[in-house]
């Protein structure tokens, strides 16, 4: 028996090539018909190697690049001390009568010292201390024909007390105290960070080309290890987010924690909740922003400050700042801030001064992201000193100085863990194992020194 072809050849018998590019009843491809599942082994589609950066630039590190500095460490934890306040302040003192006041058990009030006293209500005296006996100090006051007090306190509205100077008569002996330097100690310790990529033999063997450009600028082809390329950079990413969020543990946990820079500034630093630089409240706008300003007087008073915003409180201080111009229409006009007719208007800010005080002013990616901060959406933005810090350093043996903000990683002669990456497996001409696959590991053990925290400021949504 004779047998029978299913077709007349490489074409189905409804199909006829044209001899030009023309559109043809017969002449296509309906490659939705099960009779031309195999189109694609002949005709393949165009496809496009260059992958397509529809993200942009996905990294979100670099804010430590450019306010701290990296140095080694050797043991599990750091210490530092930090100054104590320079003069002699109270601001939970209660006014027991006219004539007695009553501090807190640490105090370190005695005969002779001179005191500025301030209530809730504005009254402010000056007195003169002839006592002292443990939490109870009798005083007399300077400008009272009576020497008596009128300043009052309650239990929610203390009093404020702060010593001046001090007076004595003509041969006085036994006059003044000893009074040590206060000072602060914090410690923090360093988390492990770990990550890997894993491919199979099998998936190594199928060769992918690329072409890429990488978050460092870089571009070029790669193939199955494209992977481990983002692995990385999620990885590098991680180092620095954890150095940004990182919580000590403050009950029973498998892990201890470790302090990030939220953190430091939530417990020792300034919080500024719901600002409204934009001017859209009363006392919104440039007399809010004197708000943060007059509490950084009462700190460390560092002139130059970096802030690192979100977009909307970035923008909003581009308007603050901008509302300031009186020469235009909505504090806009040509020739100022290098603005021209024949130029695109610069409506952004980078720096400005107010007061005493230096601000740069940058957005910070971290915030804006939609995968990180950016999803939560509750920090606008933080403000961080441009300074230093003088401290002792154990290892050189010497007084140096560090950025207030610095990382701390572990390191010796024997293994640096600033970030480490090794291959086991066996794929890749590597064979520690007789695992089908290659695994890429990354580790890193490292710490965030805040020092200073109190000249931080953090801006959040309440």
């Amino acid at each position: 028996m004779a047998g029978s072809f299913a077709s007349s050849g490489a074409f189905a018998t409804h199909l006829t090539p044209a001899p030009t590019k023309s559109l043809w009843g017969g002449n296509y491809l309906n490659f939705a018909d099960p009779s031309f599942q195999q189109w694609s082994q002949q005709f393949l589609p165009e496809v496009y190697e260059k992958e397509i950066e529809r993200y942009g630039n996905r990294t979100v590190s670099g804010f430590l690049r450019m306010v701290g500095a990296e140095m080694p460490m050797a043991s599990d934890q750091i210490i530092w001390s930090e100054q104590g306040r320079l003069h002699i302040a109270y601001d939970d003192v209660q006014v027991a009568s006219t004539s007695t006041l009553t501090f807190n058990a640490d105090h370190v009030i005695h005969e002779g010292m001179t005191l500025v006293l301030a209530d809730a209500a504005g009254v402010v005296e000056k007195a003169y201390v002839t006592n002292v006996t443990g939490q109870t100090a009798t005083v007399q006051v300077y400008n009272n024909a009576n020497a008596l007090m009128t300043v009052t306190s309650t239990v929610s509205d203390p009093l404020k007390v702060f010593v001046y100077g001090s007076e004595y008569g003509k041969g006085s002996a036994n006059a003044g105290v000893s009074k040590d330097a206060d000072f602060t100690t914090f410690t923090n310790k360093p988390i492990i960070l770990r990550d890997k990529y894993s491919v199979t033999g099998s998936d190594t063997a199928q060769i992918g080309w690329v072409e890429v450009t990488s978050e460092a600028g870089t571009s070029g082809y790669l193939w199955y290890l494209k992977g481990e390329h983002e692995s990385r950079l999620r990885f590098e990413d991680y180092l620095e987010m954890s150095m940004i969020e990182a919580e000590k543990a403050a009950g029973t946990m498998d892990v201890s924690g470790s302090e990030g820079l939220f953190a430091a500034i939530e417990d020792r630093g300034l919080v500024y909740n719901d600002q409204d630089f934009n001017g859209t409240t009363v006392g919104g706008g440039l007399a809010e922003f004197d708000v943060i300003l007059a509490e950084l007087d009462k700190q460390g008073a560092i002139e130059e400050n970096m802030m690192f915003l979100d977009r909307g409180t970035s923008l909003a201080i581009d308007n603050m700042l901008a509302a300031q111009n009186a020469y235009g229409v909505g504090g806009t006009s040509y020739g100022v801030f290098n603005n021209s007719e024949d130029m695109a208007l610069n409506l952004g800010f980078s720096g400005f001064r107010r007061g005493s005080y230096d601000f740069y002013k940058t957005d910070w990616k971290y915030l804006n992201d939609a995968t990180t901060r950016g999803l939560v959406n509750n920090v606008e933005g933080v403000i961080v000193p441009a300074g230093t810090s003088t401290v002792y350093d154990q290892t050189l043996g010497k007084n140096i100085a560090r950025p207030f903000l610095h990382v701390r990683y572990r390191a010796s002669e024997a293994d640096d863990r600033r970030m480490k990456s090794w291959v086991t497996g066996s794929v890749g001409g590597n064979y520690t194992s007789d695992e089908d696959a290659m695994n890429v590991h990354f580790l890193s053990e490292r710490l965030l020194c805040v020092q200073g925290a109190n000249n931080f400021v953090l801006l959040k949504k309440s």
